[in-house]
């Protein structure tokens, strides 16, 4: 699955650090708005270390992890929806991602400028959703005018003008696409989607500060002052100390973890929010070759992990050996669960669970 999250932000926020951090690139993260033109693209592995226990206990040869695409995308400024700045190329490039990493500054640099001259990650986190805000209000009163022309001789275009006009009143008191819950309606869900609206993709908030500022009051004071639910994913991280750490070896960068008291890199944490606002769960395949470790949305069926392992299992799918991750450890591999009659054979309805270790039975 060629999943893809967009870092945007503000100039000079550190996306361009961060995105260095993510995927060990070294791009320029310099002092001028507007650095990052064309996007940047990182396709970073996901490190597992359950894959690590299944190569161990079957034996593979190789060993493979799914992946995420990171995007550093140009910063935007006030104005970026009537195409100040970079604005159109930003938006667009927004359009093309399945989510959204949304970085604030709050670091303090006096090397470092910024485009409204103090540092306020609420003012700007107020400024960057209102320009995507207005591209969608935008966006929908383009449609909703075509609807309108159409309803006037197809009744059936009504329930479309009536959805529209309910979203763009929601988009003008200033609320994202995402939170607007019409009653349930596949059409009406099938528009919503096909419009790509900026603000209809799920966020997850990061904010840019120096390390020794960063605790959990600091964190739950942000996710306040911010306005958002508990549902939402908000993290606070180091940009430049993430970067610094990427050039270290492991050794290395655990050492500099345990100075700094830390039992993990925020990256870290970043990389599983990223996963978990996509909706996605892991499955693993495993054999004496290859253990590779993959993405699914939740909810999908086994034929469609047949298809993201190989489109040609899927069409000549006939059954799935399937055990949960923990049983297939504790068995031993594949050949063991045999044995001890823990393996179950599933049909292509089977809807995919976390953390199966799947074997797809196929006649190719």
């Amino acid at each position: 699955m060629n999943l893809s999250l967009g870092i945007i932000g503000l100039p000079n926020a550190g996306k361009s650090t961060l995105f260095n951090a993510l995927t060990n690139q070294s791009i320029p993260a310099e002092n001028f708005p507007f650095t990052t033109i064309d996007p940047n693209v990182g396709v970073v592995p996901i490190m597992d270390d359950r894959l690590q226990k299944i190569v161990q206990v079957e034996g593979s040869k190789k060993t493979v992890y799914s992946t995420v695409q990171f995007v550093d995308i140009a910063g935007l400024v006030k104005g970026a929806s009537q195409g100040e700045g970079l604005g159109n190329q930003f938006l667009h490039h927004i359009r093309e991602v399945d989510a959204i990493i949304h970085l604030l500054r709050s670091f303090t640099d006096s090397n470092v400028s910024h485009i409204d001259k103090t540092i306020d990650p609420n003012r700007d986190i107020q400024t960057v959703e209102t320009e995507l805000i207005i591209k969608d209000t935008d966006t929908i009163e383009k449609k909703l005018s075509s609807i309108k022309q159409k309803a006037r001789t197809d009744p059936s275009q009504k329930n479309l003008e009536q959805f529209l006009t309910e979203l763009l009143h929601h988009l003008n008191e200033g609320k994202k696409a995402i939170s607007f819950s019409p009653k349930p309606n596949n059409e009406l869900d099938l528009l919503k989607k096909d419009l790509f609206l900026l603000t209809d993709k799920p966020i997850l908030y990061v904010v840019n500060e120096s390390q020794e500022r960063i605790t959990k009051d600091y964190s739950d004071a942000l996710r306040n002052n911010f306005g958002l639910n508990k549902e939402s994913y908000l993290l606070s991280l180091d940009a430049k100390l993430e970067e610094d750490l990427s050039q270290l070896s492991q050794t290395d960068q655990n050492n500099m973890l345990s100075d700094l008291g830390l039992s993990e890199r925020p990256l870290t944490k970043l990389i599983q929010f990223s996963q978990n606002i996509l909706n996605l769960l892991t499955f693993f395949t495993a054999n004496k070759n290859e253990a590779h470790s993959w993405h699914l949305q939740k909810g999908e069926t086994v034929i469609k992990a047949a298809e993201i392992v190989h489109s040609d299992f899927a069409q000549n799918f006939i059954a799935a050996d399937v055990i949960p991750y923990a049983e297939f450890i504790k068995a031993g591999g594949w050949n063991t669960a045999r044995e001890k009659g823990k393996i179950r054979l599933e049909g292509r309805d089977y809807i995919v669970l976390h953390t199966d270790v799947i074997n797809i039975r196929h006649n190719v």
